[in-house]
């Protein structure tokens, strides 16, 4: 049984396709004081339960909270979660001097301790989050470099190199064009505030050529247009962007239109982000459903025949 937290919805339907299951919305009022109701549209007794959930903000985060914790209750056989895009993914440390909570490691915890059998993350800022438990959950790091590869080879950008935005991300880039077999490199990122960043010199191993800027995520895009601008500085004949999260916050898009960059592309990990103008989505059910069908034939023996007479006590 797959089911998907709301904002969620419409990625859970699409991965539900792909692994041939009906999709099972989940019945949902608001209460007059503000108070969420949820229930099951069917018993979960006995079954696998599915939840695709991101936790863009809070509350994404408390109803992947509560449908992991229902499940439990209503004596699922198994609870397996795949987290598209994790909220707070940046905050997985603390700075010296700073008394500051790292959420990323805080929230993924609290998912932990509502004890699912498996979580999956798409594209993690760190594998720190991975290691917020006691050992006790099977946990999983779905790399979409392969799908990307595959939607930039039907692409016509001629001769293109990657540019990761920091050294930081070289190493996720490096790996990515040894699979495209194209030249990488990164620019110089020093971050002054806590959304301001200031962007060095590019190599000269753009010139003439696509720029493809990569990134784990677009948050406000303010280093991505300054490295996009290095680019053509550096002689690259046009710039597009690639990151696996779109979240695009406050005035992003609007910057993205103002600067020289031709297209956005990623994938659909963020609610809510679909084709148009300026964004070039692609999905990555298939690869999810790929991942999901995967562990559970290993782990129950069951797929695609699903577990329906096992209770937990």
């Amino acid at each position: 049984m797959l089911v998907a937290n709301q904002a969620t919805s419409d990625l859970g339907r699409k991965i539900a396709g792909e692994l041939g299951l009906e999709f099972s919305e989940m019945i949902r009022k608001q209460f007059a004081d503000g108070e969420i109701y949820h229930a099951f549209p069917e018993d979960v007794a006995g079954k696998v339960l599915i939840i695709v959930a991101s936790t863009h903000n809070d509350s994404a985060h408390q109803e992947l909270m509560d449908l992991i914790q229902g499940g439990r209750y209503w004596n699922a056989a198994s609870v397996n979660v795949v987290i598209p895009y994790l909220g707070h993914s940046t905050m997985e440390r603390v700075k010296r001097g700073v008394v500051e909570i790292p959420k990323g490691v805080t929230r993924t915890r609290q998912i932990f301790r509502a004890q699912p059998d498996f979580v999956a993350f798409v594209d993690l800022h760190s594998e720190a989050v991975l290691h917020a438990h006691g050992g006790e959950i099977s946990t999983k790091h779905i790399w979409t470099g392969e799908l990307v590869v595959k939607h930039l080879r039907q692409m016509d950008l001629g001769a293109f190199v990657l540019v990761s935005p920091d050294y930081g991300f070289s190493k996720k880039v490096a790996r990515l064009a040894s699979l495209l077999n194209c030249p990488h490199t990164a620019a110089d990122k020093d971050r002054y505030d806590i959304d301001k960043t200031i962007i060095g010199q590019i190599s000269g191993v753009v010139r003439g050529k696509t720029a493809v800027i990569c990134d784990d995520m677009i948050r406000t895009g303010g280093s991505i247009i300054q490295t996009a601008e290095r680019c053509l500085e550096a002689g690259a004949s046009r710039v597009v962007v690639l990151a696996t999260h779109l979240v695009m916050a406050g005035e992003a898009r609007q910057r993205f239109l103002k600067s020289p960059i031709d297209k956005v592309i990623g994938s659909d990990t963020y609610p809510g982000r679909a084709c148009d103008d300026l964004l070039e989505v692609y999905s990555v059910a298939s690869l999810l459903a790929g991942e999901l069908r995967g562990y559970l034939k290993m782990e129950q023996g069951k797929w695609p025949t699903m577990v329906t007479n096992v209770r937990r006590e």
